[in-house]
């Protein structure tokens, strides 16, 4: 797949984001880490019933044209290439998208942490008359987020920061589609919007 964004503006998106928390603390500490852990290493509340078995790979996909930040050399990230159309994704996906997993988590290089961990716990959502917003995610997790369960208050900085993001990322035709599939499986009054309240 191609995507039109470029490294350097993948890269500046970074950098702006490594300005921002959901708390201004590390917010791992409320749970262990708990989505940077293997299921099996999860216990009490941490860990949910369901699809989910002990060899749940925790990790993440990257957008289209993210792996340009990234050499598939790195000794803190396993990969795993794999073809769009075998997956949940848009029609407009073709081709590969990479899926990556942290090797040693908890400590990663957080100034290389991929895109999905850094808007963690907020996604894009389009509204029923075109609107972008943010709300909590609203996937179905191996482990128990508390900023999601205990719906905590997250930084204004985070959110605004999050948003500016959103709004360039899906200039790319494939984000776009991204998130208005992503936005088709949910009711607008299904979604926990948390920026912005027109």
């Amino acid at each position: 797949m191609k995507s039109i964004i470029r490294k350097r503006t993948y890269q500046a998106i970074y950098r702006l984001l490594d300005r921002v928390s959901p708390l201004p603390g590390d917010c791992g500490l409320l749970c262990g880490a708990a989505c940077c852990s293997e299921p099996a290493d999860l216990t009490g509340d941490e860990k949910l019933t369901g699809e989910y078995g002990s060899e749940t790979e925790m990790g993440i996909y990257l957008l289209p044209g993210e792996e340009k930040l990234f050499t598939r050399k790195e000794n803190w990230l396993h990969w795993t290439v794999e073809d769009a159309e075998d997956f949940d994704f848009p029609d407009s996906w073709h081709g590969k998208i990479y899926f990556v997993r942290c090797s040693c988590a908890p400590h990663c290089p957080r100034e290389m942490r991929p895109l999905q961990c850094r808007f963690f716990p907020l996604a894009p959502h389009f509204t029923a008359d075109g609107r972008l917003v943010l709300i909590r995610s609203d996937l179905e997790l191996p482990y128990v987020c508390p900023l999601i369960r205990d719906r905590m208050e997250l930084t204004p900085s985070f959110i605004k920061a999050t948003y500016t993001v959103w709004t360039h990322l899906i200039r790319d035709p494939l984000i776009f589609d991204l998130v208005v599939y992503d936005s088709s499986f949910r009711e607008d009054g299904d979604a926990d919007v948390v920026y912005p309240y027109f």
